[in-house]
């Protein structure tokens, strides 16, 4: 039997953040992941010389020192670093009726609007200060200080008090819903589908269900610090944080699937692999979703019978398809990176409806060989129905035509450029990410309850990940990864860490 202070089951971006950060506190930390590649669903893959992102593709604040993006702060400490390249559009979102290039910049963002919607410009102004004055009250907590139990109240009131007296003015947004300012600010129909689309991008919920500091946050990093993306792709965050954790002496164990979590006297004391190994452990910490933990890592007498049943009830954003292609480029010399593709006038939720394309190597072309494109297209597609049956390919190959269509509308004639073609489908998301009917994560409406912390019911059994924290970026799995480390440390390690950014 193996033993270690801590153990992180799942190398996601949220158990990778834990376990860097842990083994910067100087514990004994061992991250299994069930995959051959680490990164969960940022892991990047390659096909014929062609370098996939699996998921995530829209970062800001990589190359900028002064960004509060959680992952950010967390490489600093960890003295580790990702190259990126700064672009601006973020991206262009084609609308049935007109085409919006979405700038950093605040001033083309609210002149390309006004091209389509003059009077919903003007009403969007309120709503924009609103978000940034909430966005220059967070920044000035930085979420390495952030900690899930009582021991922060003491370092906000020491550290950070006049930041909270300028949030004083916006409590309620805390909690509040987009969808609430919006109904305060903006009548335009199409600026409010724009903002329906802002929030449905960032948490797989329109702006009724999207709580305001997530888009707060989004708006302030895109217009305040700098949008831009990792050479090496999303594959090239995932290896700087595996480095973080190998650097302050973690260990990461590849195609080690985790069977159960050890639990004794309502304790937990280590974990058991599917080959039978044991490890031996104070702390362990699943970065799998709420359902596998709660429902495969766990006896289902672990657990209050009435606490496992609420949680297993929790509300899931739903599974993708996925469109990975490789493409000739020729003619292509002005294409842009980012794409966001609604079809037609339903509900942007509708599947198939939106379709989110990236195209990386309109700034790393190692990402592809010579003369070639890599194009990544997702859109929303609910799990239930999909079995590996004689009708699974055939079925594939249909309900992925959107994403073609999709894609066609920004390189006419794709088919014929198309020399790499992978389609994948929730049966996909959930047999690599080993994932509960392959969701991105928990998808809790704002107002309707609030998203389950990093703690569970069993002494040193902690949480992490997209069904810990509100939105299913990068960003919030990454400050959840924060706040968990933290909470299992003394105050007095954190704030060392908060000195050196």
């Amino acid at each position: 039997m193996q033993n270690a202070d801590v153990i992180v089951i799942g190398s996601g971006i949220g158990g990778l953040v834990t376990g860097a950060l842990l083994a910067r506190y100087g514990k004994s930390v061992i991250v299994c992941e069930s995959h051959s590649i680490p990164g969960g669903a940022v892991h990047a893959f390659s096909r014929q010389g062609f370098h996939f992102d699996s998921g995530a593709s829209f970062y800001c604040g990589l190359s900028d020192r002064h960004s509060v993006n959680p992952l950010r702060q967390v490489l600093d400490v960890l003295g580790e670093s990702v190259e990126a390249v700064p672009y601006d559009p973020f991206g262009h979102y084609h609308f049935p009726d007109a085409t919006l290039p979405v700038y950093g910049n605040l001033e083309k963002y609210r002149s390309a609007i006004s091209q389509i919607s003059p009077q919903g410009a003007i009403e969007l102004v309120e709503l924009e200060k609103r978000f940034l004055n909430l966005y220059d009250g967070l920044r000035g907590i930085p979420t390495l200080a952030l900690r899930s139990d009582w021991k922060l109240a003491p370092i906000l009131l020491s550290r950070y008090l006049p930041s909270l007296l300028k949030l004083l003015p916006h409590l309620g947004m805390i909690q509040g819903s987009v969808g609430n300012l919006m109904d305060q600010t903006v009548r335009d129909p199409w600026v409010r589908r724009l903002i329906d689309l802002e929030c449905f991008l960032l948490s797989g919920l329109k702006a009724h269900g999207t709580i305001a500091p997530e888009v707060a946050f989004m708006f302030g990093e895109r217009t305040r610090s700098v949008i831009d993306y990792p050479i090496g792709g999303s594959g090239a965050i995932v290896d700087a944080l595996v480095r973080g954790l190998k650097k302050w002496g973690g260990t990461l164990k590849l195609g080690t699937h985790i069977e159960k979590i050890l639990v004794e006297s309502g304790k937990v004391r280590g974990i058991r692999s599917r080959n039978g190994e044991e490890i031996s452990a104070s702390i362990v910490i699943s970065n799998a979703s709420i359902w596998d933990t709660y429902s495969q890592l766990l006896e289902p007498s672990d657990l209050p019978s009435s606490y496992r049943q609420k949680s297993l009830k929790t509300p899931a954003i739903n599974s993708f398809m996925h469109l990975h292609l490789g493409i000739r480029a020729e003619g292509l010399e002005n294409l842009t990176g980012h794409h966001v593709v609604i079809q037609d006038d339903r509900d942007i939720t509708v599947p198939g409806n939106t379709c989110m394309i990236s195209i990386p190597t309109v700034w790393d072309k190692n990402l592809a060989p010579s003369g070639y494109h890599v194009v990544h297209a997702y859109t929303l597609e609910p799990f239930e129905g999909w079995t590996r049956d004689s009708e699974y390919e055939s079925k594939k190959l249909a309900r992925s035509q959107s994403l073609f269509r999709a894609v066609e509308r920004i390189i006419p004639a794709l088919r014929n450029r198309i020399v790499l073609e992978l389609i994948g489908t929730p049966l996909t998301h959930a047999r690599y990410l080993r994932r509960y009917q392959g969701t991105y994560g928990a998808g809790i409406p704002a107002g309707q309850g609030l998203f389950p912390n990093c703690h569970t019911p069993i002494a040193n059994l902690y949480r992490v990940g997209d069904s810990t924290m509100p939105g299913i970026g990068v960003p919030a799995v990454a400050a959840s990864g924060i706040l968990c480390a933290n909470t299992i440390v003394d105050p007095a390690q954190t704030l060392e860490l908060v000195d050196l950014l």
